[in-house]
């Protein structure tokens, strides 16, 4: 009988262990006042990878009731460290890392001829609109049609306008633009669940009715 209770604390104790152990390998994420998780260690590394989690982004473990910048954590800090240098490569010129960003979606860049048609949305909290919209101004004619919206005919990628932007833009600021004319898009700082609610529906095959289609033959 004390044997078996024996073995019962330890099993207990064990599970105690590995569920404190998973409880300190997770991570709750905060953007724009709200919090979102928690993830795992794999989770929060599939976000460094696709640009959703910059070294600033707000992030606490469980268990902690403050929020503190994803490079002051010992874990996540490492995701921030600068990759080993290579051997330069005689045969292509070596590009440019790009910053990270968390909320932002990458676009493969694309030559086009003539100017490119976006229109921009932003949701400034922290930081002033003017500093945005002069940032706008520089990468080509512009027009402001709302309190922060615009329309810019540039000949920049969306990528390069995305890169610009998000230098003007504070933590909790928040950044859409639309390429009209290669229906790409590009976000900065949205949450997670958001961030991929619109992956999954920019993405989606239009959906055509039957006088659509037809129009479509006709054209």
């Amino acid at each position: 009988m004390a044997q078996h209770l024996g073995n019962q604390w330890r099993a207990t104790l064990a599970e105690q262990i590995l569920t404190q152990s998973a409880m300190a390998e997770s991570w709750t994420i905060s953007v724009g006042g709200r919090v979102y998780g928690p993830y795992s260690l794999e989770q929060m590394q599939g976000f460094h990878a696709e640009n959703r989690l910059a070294d600033h982004s707000l992030v606490a473990r469980a268990g902690e009731e403050q929020f503190h910048p994803a490079s002051e954590d010992a874990e996540l800090a490492l995701l921030f460290q600068p990759a080993a240098p290579e051997q330069p490569d005689t045969a292509a010129a070596a590009e440019p890392a790009q910053p990270h960003r968390f909320g932002a979606r990458s676009e493969p860049e694309s030559a086009h001829e003539g100017p490119a048609h976006f229109v921009i949305v932003a949701d400034m909290k922290s930081r002033s609109i003017a500093g945005l919209e002069e940032e706008i101004f520089t990468l080509g004619q512009a027009h402001r049609f709302g309190p922060q919206s615009w329309v810019l005919s540039s000949e920049a990628s969306i990528n390069t306008i995305r890169n610009a932007l998000v230098q003007k833009l504070g933590k909790i600021d928040t950044l859409f633009i639309v390429d009209a004319a290669h229906d790409k898009a590009a976000w900065f700082n949205f949450g997670p669940e958001t961030d991929t609610r619109i992956r999954k529906m920019w993405t989606r095959p239009v959906e055509f009715t039957g006088a659509e289609k037809r129009a479509a033959r006709r054209a």
